[in-house]
């Protein structure tokens, strides 16, 4: 059976809002549910131990029927409760990677410099990178041996600006997420804000909102297949 990684945030503060954030749930849930009986699945995060969830999603997402079954998931529970530390683990006992978003990763797995250099060895053992919403922060500064840009060149997408405004937190991030893909010399393209939208690159896939979650999983099955 193969294996795919799950990174998760540790961060909790929506920056200087005082309310919380995390990992936004339906792009977890989402994703681990389609996944869970096909592959071996790890959660890890750069320190290890619970990964927080974001309460919005919560409240967003609260009729949500993958989110209720991953909430009654003991299993699913137990690992987003006690996530493996990243750096005791190794790229070549995975096939992919997934960045889940909500704003969490725009605060560490954006900048913290192990994460950054597991992505880059997955891509380099060519295995599959994948991102979803926010997820893409922790691949978006991540730099290949040859210390160009993993995402430059390449077609990507990501939370738009506009879904950020629409959120009125673009004030609050430490950056804007379209914009450093694309000052990192990402392809990025959207589609309207919270719709559907994936896009595959050779070994990248990356998914523009929380409505991408189903998106993704599916052609990363296809692309593990």
């Amino acid at each position: 059976m193969k294996s795919i990684l799950f990174i998760l945030t540790n961060h909790a503060d929506l920056g200087t809002t005082g309310k919380k954030t995390g990992f936004w749930i339906s792009e977890v849930a989402h994703p681990y549910n389609f996944l869970k009986d096909k592959y071996n699945i790890v959660f890890a995060s750069p320190l290890g131990g619970p990964s927080p969830v974001d309460p919005g999603s919560l409240e967003a997402h609260a009729d949500d029927t993958d989110v209720k079954t991953f909430l009654a998931d003991p299993v699913a529970q137990k690992l987003v409760a006690t996530t493996v530390v990243l750096n005791t683990l190794d790229p070549k006992d995975f096939d992919a990677v997934l960045y889940p978003g909500g704003h969490g990763p725009m605060y560490d797995l954006a900048v913290d410099a192990f994460s950054l250099g597991f992505a880059a060895r997955m891509y380099e053992q060519n295995k599959i990178v994948a991102a979803l919403c926010h997820g893409p922060a922790g691949i978006a500064d991540v730099k290949l041996s040859d210390g160009s840009f993993l995402v430059a060149g390449k077609n990507v997408t990501g939370f738009a600006n506009s879904e950020e405004d629409a959120v009125q937190l673009s004030a609050f991030m430490p950056f804007l997420l379209e914009d450093k893909l694309k000052q990192n010399g990402g392809v990025y393209t959207k589609k309207a804000d919270w719709a559907s939208y994936v896009v595959v690159d050779g070994r990248l896939v990356t998914g523009q909102n929380p409505a991408s979650g189903h998106e993704l999983a599916k052609k990363l099955h296809e692309m593990l297949g």
